[in-house]
């Protein structure tokens, strides 16, 4: 059986469009029509249904993609594991996440690089913004998502993969809980808790020290827990910065989540140490762009050669 045959019946069979196919494949519609013939002589019986209108399988084209394809899948897994032996991918790549929202994206880049790489081992850790860098400099993960800006001489910030609007965390009973929006400038008369251990360049950019007009803001590193941090907002001893994101894992009566209508958002992007990068990270990185990309990106395409 010709390879080309079974990768037009495949995709084919996927799509059931042959315009989608042909794009897919990178070859005429024509082409892909005499495949399928060719490939249905060979079997003895047709195996797509065709109207003006849709393509569907026969029986026999059912049962044969049933066949084909725990076998085809395995070829390609195994050039995979052999391409990747060869570039250096295969082993295992640590990765960790900052955030839950953070960690939604990493899965979906962890899932679409598993198809890619299946010979590489992929272990997935939390890490705290009290120790943002920690994990990386000591070698426990070769790469992670995290918040932006980093400013490190010994690691390298990767791409920007997701954003988040900020947000003031307050105490229900606060002031400004009935707010819609709030600015910066109606933060000069409050205490604003952060998690201690965070960079004062990636503070400053979650908050500058002075109001639009000029008037100092009073920050506070308090907690290296964001749970205790927002205990300590409901109890109304400060407000904290947060991300839209908050509202929606971290919902509690006694917390009022209020966009800021003047800060940008929140950025999070790829890091990893620059003397540790590896084919491996390169690899993942490639894959998480491919993944923001569009919503195409991860599929693996065929070609015919």
């Amino acid at each position: 059986m010709d390879w080309q045959e079974i990768e037009a019946f495949l995709t084919l069979a996927e799509e059931l469009h042959f315009g989608r196919t042909a794009e897919r494949l990178h070859v005429s519609r024509a082409r892909i029509s005499q495949l399928i013939k060719v490939l249905e002589r060979r079997v003895g019986g047709p195996l797509f249904d065709r109207t003006s209108r849709r393509v569907t399988l026969t029986p026999v084209g059912q049962q044969l993609r049933e066949d084909l394809t725990p076998h085809h899948r395995g070829i390609h897994q195994a050039i995979a594991k052999a391409a990747d032996a060869a570039r250096g991918v295969g082993g295992v790549l640590r990765v960790g996440f900052s955030s839950p929202l953070a960690s939604e994206m990493v899965m979906k880049i962890v899932n679409a690089f598993r198809v890619r790489h299946p010979d590489c081992e992929v272990q997935i850790r939390e890490v705290h913004l009290s120790d943002p860098f920690g994990p990386l400099r000591r070698g426990e993960l070769d790469i992670q998502l995290t918040e932006f800006p980093v400013d490190e001489p010994d690691l390298t910030a990767g791409p920007v993969l997701i954003t988040d609007p900020k947000v003031l965390a307050v105490s229900s009973r606060h002031r400004l809980a009935h707010r819609e929006t709030v600015s910066v400038e109606d933060l000069a008369d409050e205490l604003v808790l952060f998690i201690s251990g965070m960079p004062d360049y990636f503070v400053d950019q979650l908050l500058p020290p002075y109001s639009p007009s000029g008037k100092p803001i009073r920050r506070s590193l308090t907690t290296r827990y964001w749970q205790e941090l927002l205990t300590l907002v409901s109890a109304g001893q400060g407000v904290t910065l947060a991300v839209a994101q908050g509202a929606r894992y971290y919902p509690r009566p006694d917390l009022a989540y209020i966009p800021i209508e003047d800060a940008p958002p929140l950025e999070y992007g790829l890091l990893w140490r620059t003397a540790g990068a590896t084919v491996r990270c390169g690899a993942f990185t490639q894959t998480a762009l491919d993944c923001v990309s569009g919503p195409a990106a991860p599929r693996r395409r065929r070609q015919l050669r």
